[in-house]
């Protein structure tokens, strides 16, 4: 449905609203729950108008899986937050400039995702099988994420130990402290990187990584390559705000990566099921709103039990403390 008009609104707005956020967040302050729960409010309010546009522009069907895709990038984009979240607090960031650090974080999985859709788009263009590539992706995604949610996340890695960090600590001075916004300074004649910057680095190399599982599930929901950068665009457009209103939350979100492994095997068989009809039509295919259904229900699921849990927890926790 992308027509190259439609293709240069999108991204002009685009870049518009990213050009406000930088204008937002030129003066480092930190947010205030009242801030973050406008904008958020307003970014949530974005794809489902852009939806009605879709439905009542195009078609029901392409509407559906515009919002099936959306779901699906909002969910994964909150996992995003997550490691963000171990990011800020493993550099000790200021909360003055962590939303700055966000929205750069923004940016650059914004042009990772916007490169990894056109490849996704080439592969689709050659031939049936890059389905079962996509599928095969993330079915191993699923089982990484699951596995690595069984442990725990207390296992996660310290940022400062992320290859891509130690490689620029190597290659140029890091000061000892924040100098605002700044990422390069000069000290002694010399030029040197500040923490921000080496933090920005971590973000960017975690944006790879999120890249990867992203584009294939959303490809799994929908193959027009303007409804995937339209999914991707909106999942990511609010983080900075959203991750000011969830901060409290996400680590009561517990069982989050068990529902998004979920998630990401079950659209891998949606893919695979998919390159498998193509080649055998007596194989059904799973529409996309039962993959509504499914991912709303695994979500709610997950989100139930895990604040569920977390206030068993704290109950016995407070109970041991006053005995």
């Amino acid at each position: 449905m992308g027509s190259p008009a439609l293709w240069a609104i999108s991204i002009t707005v685009l870049v518009a609203l990213l050009v406000a956020d930088f204008v937002i967040t030129r003066k480092p302050h930190e947010v205030s729950m009242k801030e973050a729960v406008g904008w958020s409010v307003f970014y949530l309010a974005l794809p489902f108008v852009f939806a009605i546009y879709v439905w009542l522009g195009h078609s029901g069907t392409e509407a559906t899986e515009f919002v099936t895709g959306f779901v699906v990038e909002k969910s994964l984009s909150v996992d995003n937050l997550f490691v963000f979240m171990l990011i800020l607090t493993g550099f000790a960031v200021p909360a003055a400039v962590q939303q700055r650090v966000l929205l750069y974080g923004i940016v650059g999985a914004l042009v990772l995702r916007g490169i990894f859709i056109a490849m996704g788009a080439a592969m689709l263009s050659s031939g049936e099988w890059a389905f079962l590539v996509f599928g095969l992706i993330l079915f191993i995604s699923a089982v990484k994420i699951l596995l690595e949610a069984l442990k725990g996340h207390q296992d996660e890695k310290d940022p400062s130990e992320m290859r891509s960090v130690r490689l620029m600590r190597r290659l140029m001075p890091v000061t000892d402290d924040y100098r605002g916004t700044k990422m390069i300074v000069r000290e002694a004649g010399k030029r040197a990187l500040t923490p921000l910057a080496i933090v920005v680095i971590a973000v960017f190399a975690a944006d790879i990584v999120f890249a990867v599982d992203s584009v294939p599930a959303v490809y799994g929901i929908t193959s027009d390559p303007y409804l995937v950068f339209a999914t991707n665009a909106f999942a990511l457009l609010g983080l900075r705000a959203l991750y000011f209103v969830l901060h409290a939350v996400l680590a009561k979100l517990i069982y989050l990566n068990h529902g998004l492994a979920i998630i990401l095997a079950f659209i891998g068989v949606k893919l695979v099921l998919h390159w498998a009809h193509e080649v055998w039509p007596g194989i059904p295919e799973v529409p996309t709103p039962l993959s509504l259904l499914v991912i709303i229900g695994v979500l709610t699921t997950v989100t139930l039990m895990s604040l569920r849990v977390s206030r068993r927890r704290e109950e016995q926790e407070k109970a041991e403390t006053q005995a």
